[in-house]
């Protein structure tokens, strides 16, 4: 019998939504290890990478091996800051930028696919709930609580 453990139920989750983001960004040459850098810039001119952890809740290295990927595979491009010429921005390309409808239609597509099977007045209190659970890890982890 499968651990009905909470964190294996929103770990298999997590895990089936990145799967099925990876099948439906790879037309685009994308995959689901891009969209929390993609949700960032796609509003945005440009930012920092110091920016880009905050927004996307990623920790340092992982962001700097995420960028340099993204960066090679021409998806975005490195920019000196113009107020300091020690740091960068991150933005788009051009041909990534040309994308963002289609990867906003995959964003929606896949909370669609996640919710089809919630009843829309379960919806909200589903997103409440998680966002509850988020701030509950956050409060823990920020106190160095161990348990």
């Amino acid at each position: 019998m499968p651990d009905p453990s909470v964190g294996n139920i929103v770990n298999r989750a997590a895990r089936l939504f990145r799967k099925l983001a990876d099948r439906r960004l790879a037309p685009l040459g994308l995959s689901s290890g891009h969209l929390p850098v993609l949700t960032a810039l796609m509003d945005c001119e440009a930012l920092s990478q110091k920016m880009l952890i905050e927004q996307a809740k990623i920790e340092q290295p992982t962001m700097a091996a995420t960028l340099g990927r993204m960066e090679r595979d021409g998806i975005i491009v490195r920019q000196p800051d113009p107020q300091d010429r020690r740091s960068f921005h991150y933005a788009l390309t051009a041909a990534t930028r040309a994308k963002v409808p289609d990867i906003r239609a995959v964003i929606e597509s896949m909370s669609v696919t996640a919710l089809a099977d919630i009843a829309e007045d379960d919806r909200a209190r589903l997103m409440a709930l998680l966002s509850a659970s988020i701030a509950s890890l956050e409060r823990a982890l920020d106190s160095g609580d161990e348990d």
